[in-house]
């Protein structure tokens, strides 16, 4: 059972799924050469692939090209189906950092034979996540400055104005497809400059008035 925290209080959420959009940022879109999705790219990771903050990223023998990306968290407070934009950020218990590890090797392959990617994104680990800042703290979530950095060096830099669906859409269309419940937690995408990272290598994820998340890889 996997359990994060809202900071500063004793609140903890038991997480369910972790439900992932992909392709939100035109400039990451462009750097992998991909065409512009028609409806919203999901994805679901399992609980498993969670670690904390300070944790140890365990990158699979089977893979030899394994990227970072960096991503602003939603952490789900109560139960919702079929949600209204106008309603949406009232769903919202917190907002986080996260890094959806992905294994491009697999993934490239994956697609090429018409298989699904999900062992390229799912695998143990592939989700460091830091504890989540209440969401009323944070009075627009769709201008938020994000930052990565790999030994020292930025490799990410991006803001959350940037998304080609913002938060309220997200959440609205994810909820067409699943239901949401508390404790789901939902990652909106990740901004240009996504790169390998190795053995040795370590890992600090920024966004704006949420704090940081540090990882190593083993």
């Amino acid at each position: 059972m996997h359990q994060v925290q809202l900071k500063g209080t004793k609140e903890f959420y038991t997480v369910g799924k972790i439900v992932c959009l992909g392709q939100n940022y035109l400039d990451h879109i462009r750097e992998l050469g991909s065409k512009i999705p028609d409806r919203a790219v999901i994805f679901c990771k399992p609980p498993c692939s969670m670690i904390a903050d300070g944790g140890l990223i365990k990158i699979p023998t089977y893979s030899n090209d394994c990227h970072h990306e960096l991503e602003l968290a939603l952490l789900i407070g109560k139960k919702g189906k079929n949600i209204k934009e106008e309603n949406a950020l009232s769903y919202l218990a917190g907002y986080g950092v996260a890094l959806d590890l992905t294994l491009r090797d697999i993934q490239s392959e994956q697609k090429t034979r018409g298989l699904p990617w999900e062992i390229a994104k799912g695998f143990d680990t592939s989700c460091p996540i830091s504890n989540f800042t209440s969401a009323e703290k944070i009075t627009d979530p769709n201008n938020l400055e994000l930052q990565l950095k790999v030994n020292g060096e930025v490799r990410q830099q991006g803001n959350t104005n940037q998304m080609m669906r913002p938060v309220e859409k997200i959440i609205a269309e994810v909820s067409d497809f699943y239901t949401l419940e508390a404790g789901d937690i939902i990652l909106t995408g990740t901004p240009a400059g996504v790169s390998k990272i190795v053995s040795g290598d370590k890992l600090e994820g920024n966004i704006e008035q949420l704090g940081s998340l540090q990882v190593s890889v083993a």
